[in-house]
């Protein structure tokens, strides 16, 4: 290291050096034990270094994703660059450490192995974006670098349009939206901020309603675009409508309404991705079924119209 990089903290210099990779990766490296200084494993994300240290990085004795074909992951779309699968509720997106299964990029990895060196990340086994452990719905991977990259950039594109199906406490309006930016809280960022919290990115969320039933409550649909961590469970909460189930920003109106009609687990479908095909550039809208609460609901409130 040289008198340039003398003082910076560990994580930075690692994301400096390590070909794009962001602060958070390098922070990772560390927890993992992957990162030495000197002759030291390094511990501390923020200790500085000093002129002449050595920093090393261990390489990976394991897969980060490991294939795991017993998960059943229905395909919606396959292209030879792009896959889409419809991740069900109860399983998170990818891994958090290598060797860890029960993701839905374990499940990717398994039926398309190039996937696993598609994204920087190698977690998340060419996935393009995330959806929270509970939320079923559409979920994109490409199959390699160059489409991973084109994949993001699109699903960034103010041309796109995620859509998502929830079961929400109260009696929205008709149609609504809700602007506020969103910026992780909490030592891990498990949770987020309206206008606050750690880098606070602009949002907008739509939402129009499908259906109304007991509780009270109602079916509605949320669009958005590139989409932020839990975009649509805090603005609805924000917006007095949170999610039935959503232990983190529903009051205690939705809790009560959710244990009253018997809801278990958060009732949030990503129904659909709309964009422009990373490669091709030709309009791709790939939508998953609606889930069994969804589409009863949606039938019963059909129902009560004619």
């Amino acid at each position: 290291m040289d008198a340039s990089s003398a003082g910076l903290r560990l994580d930075q210099f690692l994301a400096g050096v390590l070909g794009g990779a962001s602060v958070h990766a390098a922070r990772r490296l560390i927890a993992a034990g992957r990162v030495r200084v000197d002759d030291r494993r390094a511990t501390k994300k923020g200790e500085r270094l000093a002129v002449d240290q050595a920093v090393t990085v261990e390489a990976e004795t394991a897969p980060v994703v490991v294939p795991d074909l017993s998960l059943v992951l229905p395909v919606l779309f396959d292209d030879g660059v792009l896959i889409a699968v419809d991740k069900p509720a109860g399983i998170a997106s990818h891994p958090l450490r290598p060797g860890e299964r029960g993701t839905a990029a374990n499940g990717i990895v398994a039926l398309y192995p190039e996937c696993a060196t598609a994204s920087r990340d190698a977690r998340e086994g060419g996935l393009g974006h995330r959806l929270d452990r509970d939320t079923s719905g559409v979920l994109l991977a490409a199959r390699t670098r160059p489409a991973w990259e084109a994949l993001r950039a699109a699903l960034g594109d103010p041309d796109g349009e995620k859509t998502y199906v929830a079961h929400v406490f109260g009696a929205p309006t008709a149609q609504g939206e809700f602007a506020g930016a969103i910026g992780r809280v909490g030592r891990h960022g498990a949770r987020v901020a309206i206008d606050g919290g750690r880098q606070p990115l602009p949002a907008h969320t739509r939402w129009e309603v499908i259906a109304t039933g007991a509780g009270p409550s109602a079916l509605v649909r949320a669009r958005l675009h590139a989409g932020r961590a839990h975009q649509v469970r805090a603005h609805l909460a924000a917006a007095g409508h949170a999610i039935l189930g959503d232990v983190l920003y529903a009051d205690e109106g939705a809790r009560a309404a959710a244990q009253a009609l018997g809801v278990a687990g958060l009732r949030l479908h990503a129904e659909s991705v709309r964009l422009r095909h990373p490669v091709t550039g030709a309009p791709l809208t790939i939508r998953a079924p609606l889930p069994p609460w969804a589409a009863d609901f949606a039938a019963a409130g059909r129902a009560a119209d004619r």
